[in-house]
């Protein structure tokens, strides 16, 4: 199965897993829960997946990396205790907590969250001295004497032997007890991924040219040349980096991630050409709907890689403007959730509105920085999640700066203020996608018409979660004209109805 099918089949198992009865008690008891081991060649996602699986179902996660433990740090160390036993005493070795199951109960301890995902990696790689450790591991979740504890759930992961040549298998009785997943590279679930997390477009751009060069594994009299899922990633994020400092984005740095000569020598000569129509498109221009007359005309007469290089430039530009308008809104909405309790516990406590909340204030701004270092260190923190915390910690802390230079200080009724002051910014943002989703739409349509280049548009605009999470809630007639049989998408409301553009005010 594919990397997609993997992770829901993953959430699926997680879901049940979790259930309890009328008493609290898990429907299938820990010890039948078999641990899921994620099979797949390397860079293909399997960590990334697991991540985005807890941040969905709201849970602990904790990750090793199996390579590197020994069986004295997996099981614990060993040490003399005295025990009695029929009036006697003897002493007997024991063994001190697993640094792994002591990492899970200190995630439960920082995060309060007490189910949670227990993620291995590496697995089939163990020592030799650990693999019998291990494999009682999976069998009966124990290290040592430490159980895993209830409510946390074992998924673990490994290469096939023929891309890890420490990569072991393992017999029919441990294989009985583990829910098998074999996962392989599928370009097209990439790609959807791609989109919507804003992987540089050159490289989802070359990859729709070039689809066998998205994963390539082979040996060669030098060794191994291989590109993997994940070079391609990490390579735009560099080349993002490289972009924005002005440096200088060559054959040299490619090959450092793609690990093959040939694809990296071509991805580069690719490259080089995709900043030149990055130059002669002003995309930028296109978005605001002032581009040269006569640039359509230019892009429709262009041979076939130039026309799916604009586009990729194209939808690029228009998922990262959609995206961070929705990022913005639902930072807006985070930010009114922590208002509105605010302005209970002010009431629960007599202090009017007008009255200076300092204390009250500067106390939820470091709970919420508490919070947001908490998720970040046990992977929780998504980026949306990650801005909503940062923006309205940012608006807090105005609020006690401009109130500690003013007679009346830090009171609920300035907060309210420079909170809608905000909210006129954000209108404004989305007026300003708004328009430029329109004018993208306009441009495909007069360049290319109903042809490929339009049905790119649409498809990356519906795989794209910013995409279709602006154009629900905001609409976009020409999106709808242009892909009928996603009609039955709703119109969301405006901003102010759907956070009642927050006045904060008593009734």
């Amino acid at each position: 199965m594919n990397i997609r099918e993997a992770k829901q089949q993953i959430k699926n198992a997680m879901i049940a897993y979790f259930t309890k009865d009328e008493f609290g008690n898990y429907l299938l008891p820990p010890e039948r829960q078999r641990p899921v081991f994620l099979l797949g060649a390397p860079g293909i996602g399997k960590t990334a997946i697991m991540e985005q699986i807890a941040q969905e179902l709201e849970v602990g996660f904790v990750s090793y990396s199996m390579t590197h433990h020994t069986r004295q740090s997996a099981l614990g160390l060993p040490f003399i205790a005295t025990k009695t036993y029929d009036g006697v005493e003897y002493q007997v070795s024991e063994y001190t907590m697993s640094e792994i199951i002591a990492s899970v109960y200190e995630a439960m301890e920082a995060t309060g969250r007490r189910e949670g995902i227990l993620f291995l990696d590496e697995i089939n790689c163990v020592s030799e001295t650990l693999t019998p450790a291990m494999l009682q591991f999976l069998q009966y979740k124990i290290f040592g004497r430490h159980a895993v504890p209830d409510g946390w759930i074992v998924v673990t992961a490994g290469n096939p032997p023929e891309y890890n040549r420490t990569a072991h298998d393992f017999d029919i009785a441990t294989w009985d007890r583990l829910k098998r997943i074999e996962v392989e590279p599928d370009f097209d679930v990439w790609r959807e991924f791609a989109v919507s997390t804003e992987v540089h477009p050159a490289v989802i751009t070359y990859l729709d040219i070039e689809r066998s060069h998205f994963y390539a594994v082979e040996a060669t009299p030098d060794g191994a040349s291989f590109v993997t899922a994940r070079g391609w990633d990490d390579l735009s994020a560099m080349i993002k980096l490289y972009e924005a400092q002005g440096l200088t984005v060559d054959e040299l740095l490619v090959e450092q991630y793609v690990q093959n000569g040939e694809i990296a020598k071509r991805f580069a000569m690719y490259y080089d050409l995709f900043t030149k129509y990055r130059s002669d498109y002003q995309i930028d221009r296109i978005l605001n709907g002032s581009a040269d007359v006569g640039l359509a005309e230019r892009a429709a007469a262009a041979p076939f890689d130039e026309r799916v290089a604009v586009m990729g430039l194209i939808v690029d530009a228009t998922v990262s403007c959609l995206r961070e308008a929705v990022m913005e809104e639902k930072a807006a909405a985070f930010a009114h959730s922590v208002l509105a309790d605010l302005k209970e516990r002010l009431a629960a406590e007599g202090v009017a509105e007008d009255a200076d909340a300092s204390a009250l204030i500067r106390a939820t701004t470091t709970e919420l920085a508490r919070t947001r270092d908490t998720e970040r260190a046990a992977s929780l923190l998504s980026d949306e999640r990650y801005r909503s915390f940062e923006r309205t910690i940012s608006l807090l802390d105005e609020v006690l700066r401009t109130g500690a230079d003013t007679p009346e200080g830090a009171t609920f009724n300035l907060l309210r203020e420079r909170f809608n002051e905000r909210l006129d910014e954000l209108d404004a943002a989305i007026d300003e996608a708004t328009a430029a989703l329109d004018n993208v739409f306009k441009f495909v349509e007069e360049a290319f018409g109903e042809g490929q280049e339009m049905l790119m548009l649409v498809t990356d605009l519906s795989v794209s979660r910013a995409g279709m999470a602006f154009i629900n809630d905001h609409g976009c007639d020409r999106y709808f004209a242009h892909n009928q049989s996603l009609q039955f998408y709703e119109r969301g409301h405006d901003l102010a109805a759907r956070i009642d553009r927050i006045t904060l005010e008593e009734e």
